[in-house]
C-alpha cells in the first residue's frame, strides 16, 4: 500500500522534551499513524494501521522490549 504523507501533521511525544533524538507521529487517513524518525523527516516513515499500532502501543507499556 502506498499512502502520501505529503500533508501529514507530524507531532513529537509531550514527554519528548523538546529534544532532537526523537521518534514523531502522523494521524493519517483510514485511521492509520505514521512513525518516523526527527532527525531525518524526509526519510523512510513506518505506517500502522489502528490494530497494529495499539498492540505495539500496549506492548510497549507491558516493558516486553525493556527499553531504557
Amino acid at each position: 500500500m502506498n499512502i502520501d504523507l505529503s500533508g501529514a501533521r507530524w507531532f513529537k511525544s509531550s514527554r519528548s522534551g523538546g529534544g532532537e533524538a526523537c521518534v514523531e507521529a502522523a494521524h493519517l487517513t483510514g485511521g492509520m499513524i505514521g512513525v518516523r524518525d526527527s532527525k531525518d523527516p524526509s526519510g523512510p516513515a513506518l505506517v500502522f494501521g489502528p490494530a497494529e499500532w495499539d498492540h505495539f502501543v500496549a506492548v510497549l507499556q507491558s516493558g516486553e522490549f525493556n527499553c531504557p
